[in-house]
C-alpha cells in the first residue's frame, strides 16, 4: 500500500514541502503519479532530508520522465550528460572564487528565466539535489507566471492568447558577457518559437511564458515586443509574489519550468562553497501551437 504524501504550504501562490517519500528507493507507480499531480497543482516541491547521490537522483529523474541532456556539454562537445553543477565547487572538491570565469558566467542565472525555454522542447521540471550551500546568500527566487496570468484583466489575457515569442539563449546569456556562449554552443541552440500562453493539461490552468530568454514577439516590432514581455515580467515579480528559497543540504527540490520563473540572488564565492546537482525532465514533443502537457 502506498504511503500518503504530506504537504505543507510554502507561499500563498505556489509551493509545498513534501514528506512521506524516500526518493532514494524505487517508487511505485501510484507515488510517482501523486508527485506529478503535486507538480501540476503546486509547481514547486521541496523534499527535505533526502541526501541523494547522483545515481539516486538520476533514477528518480527517470521515474518522472525522459532526462534532458545538459545543453552546455552537449553544445560544446556533442557529449550527452544529464547533470549540471550549480555553484562554485568542482567534482574534485576544488572551490572557485568570484573572479573565476565559470563562476562569473553563472551570474546569467541571476536573470529571471525558465530553464530550457530556448529549446524546441522545453523542460517539464528541474530537480536540484543540494550537497553544500552558503551560510549567507545563495537563495533562489521563484515567481508564478500562472498566478500572474490570473491577475491580468480579461482583455489582456485575450490579447496575448494567440501570440508566439522567440526564445533565444544567445540573446539572454551574452548580456552577461559577449563570450559567455561559445560559437559551437550557440550553433547548437538556434532561436525557437514558443507560445506566450500555455495551458496545464491536467488542471486547465493557464500561464504566460516569458523570462530572460524571450527576445521578441513574432510579427511585432522590437519596441512593442519588449514593452509586452517586460510588462508581463513586471506583473510577476512584485515583492509579495516572490518566494525566496534558502537551499538546505540534503533536500531535493522540483520546480515546474512550464509556469515558474526563477533567478539566483548571488553569494560570495570567495567566502562560501555551493555545490548543487541539477537534472531536468524533458517536456513532451510538441509543436509551438499545441497545448503543453506534462512529460
Amino acid at each position: 500500500m502506498t504511503a500518503p504524501l504530506h504537504t505543507e504550504p510554502l507561499h500563498p501562490e505556489f509551493g509545498v514541502r513534501v514528506t512521506g517519500a524516500d526518493l532514494k528507493e524505487p517508487l511505485d507507480a501510484d507515488t510517482v503519479e501523486a508527485i506529478h499531480e503535486l507538480i501540476d497543482l503546486h509547481s514547486f516541491l521541496v523534499f527535505p532530508d533526502q541526501f541523494l547521490d547522483d545515481d539516486a537522483q538520476l533514477a528518480f529523474t527517470h521515474a518522472l520522465g525522459t532526462p534532458e541532456p545538459e545543453h552546455v556539454t552537449l553544445g560544446n562537445t556533442g557529449r550527452i550528460v544529464y547533470f549540471g553543477t550549480i555553484g562554485n565547487v568542482d567534482a574534485d572538491g576544488t572551490k572557485r572564487g568570484n573572479a573565476d570565469r565559470k563562476v562569473f558566467f553563472q551570474t546569467g542565472n541571476n536573470m529571471w528565466h525558465s530553464d530550457s525555454s530556448f529549446r524546441e522542447v522545453p523542460s517539464y521540471v528541474s530537480l536540484m539535489s543540494v550537497h553544500e550551500a552558503p551560510d549567507e546568500g545563495g537563495e533562489t527566487l521563484f515567481v508564478s507566471q500562472r498566478a500572474a496570468y490570473a491577475r491580468l484583466p480579461a482583455e489582456k489575457q485575450a490579447e496575448i492568447e494567440p501570440l508566439v515569442a522567440i526564445h533565444d539563449y544567445v540573446y539572454s546569456r551574452t548580456k552577461v558577457h559577449p563570450e559567455a556562449v561559445s560559437p559551437a554552443h550557440a550553433a547548437s541552440l538556434p532561436p525557437v518559437s514558443q507560445k506566450v500562453v500555455r495551458k496545464n493539461a491536467r488542471t486547465g490552468a493557464k500561464n504566460f511564458y516569458v523570462g530572460s530568454h524571450a527576445r521578441e514577439v513574432e510579427g511585432w516590432g522590437w519596441n512593442r515586443s519588449r514593452d509586452l514581455i517586460d510588462g508581463l515580467l513586471e506583473e510577476c515579480i512584485g515583492e509579495e509574489h516572490i518566494y525566496a528559497h534558502r537551499w538546505r543540504p540534503g533536500e531535493l527540490v522540483i520546480w515546474d519550468n512550464r509556469c515558474l520563473l526563477h533567478r539566483g540572488a548571488g553569494y560570495d564565492a570567495d567566502k562560501y562553497r555551493r555545490y548543487m546537482r541539477q537534472t531536468r525532465v524533458m517536456g513532451r514533443d510538441n509543436t509551438v501551437r499545441e497545448e503543453e502537457g506534462r512529460a
